[in-house]
């Protein structure tokens, strides 16, 4: 199968879920083990849900690393995240947790790519679902997209594990063409992480979560692999699933027109 340059991906940062009784050790470690320091603490967000008595930490992002000499830097960057709700309020995090079960786990990887748009354009074509569109980050010079969950076909539970891809340091001439593009959406360092919020907590209440392909789609895979090892696959296979993957999406791009 052929690798885009759009396919050179790096992670460019992590999202931890944890349980409120483990947050704040958390944040310690970070300081301590990891060798975070206060300039390496990106952001910390806070919650102020009605009745609290006074605001709540709901994340901070920790440097843990940074190989400067690029023109983007090598970064690894962990978000911690805590479930803030009151009690008996939904919480897709507290969901997430419950669901995976333990004391912490991962949510999502972010993969920065050098071209966002044709990788978006890439996957779309092949029926990924995004459950945003391509969202611009002024503060940060980021453009980012979220895809669906990472989920079995027919899952009960959601799997509460997705992807971010991200591009760092933009040009003007992309930021001209996402401005002007029919999906376009600005938002800055404060409401990205409360608008993926958000739409994270709106697809829980409704008790489905996007999934990363369509489980129609999933089946069709599963169905075309029948019977194959991963050694068994070869490039004649992936063929014809890639072609399964590009008439899917093509047909379901047709139903919604």
């Amino acid at each position: 199968m052929k690798k885009e340059p759009f396919h050179n991906f790096v992670v460019d940062h992590m999202t931890f879920l944890v349980e409120p009784d483990l947050y704040k050790t958390t944040y310690a470690l970070m300081r301590i083990v990891f060798g975070v320091s206060r300039e390496d603490l990106i952001y910390e967000k806070r919650s102020n849900w009605p009745g609290q008595k006074k605001p709540s930490s709901m994340t901070f992002a920790a440097r843990v690393g940074v190989e400067r000499g690029a023109r983007v830097p090598a970064q690894t960057i962990f978000a911690v995240v805590q479930p803030t709700e009151p009690k008996g309020r939904s919480s897709h995090v507290r969901t997430m947790l419950k669901n995976r079960g333990g004391s912490c786990h991962w949510q999502h990887v972010a993969l920065r790519t050098p071209d966002l748009l044709a990788f978006h354009a890439f996957a779309l074509a092949r029926g990924v679902n995004f459950i945003t569109p391509i969202l611009k980050d002024a503060d940060e010079d980021l453009i980012q997209v979220f895809s669906g969950e990472w989920t079995m076909p027919g899952a009960a539970k959601p799997s509460a594990t997705f992807f971010e891809f991200v591009q760092r340091d933009p040009s003007a001439e992309l930021l001209k063409q996402l401005e002007t593009a029919s999906n376009r959406e600005a938002w800055f360092r404060d409401k990205t992480f409360l608008g993926l919020y958000q739409e994270k907590e709106n697809e829980y209440k409704r008790g489905r979560a996007v999934p990363f392909i369509d489980d129609a789609l999933a089946r069709r895979v599963a169905a075309r692999l029948k019977g194959r090892e991963v050694f068994e696959i070869d490039d004649a296979l992936l063929e014809r699933v890639e072609a399964d993957m590009l008439d899917y999406a093509a047909a379901r791009a047709r139903r919604r027109k």
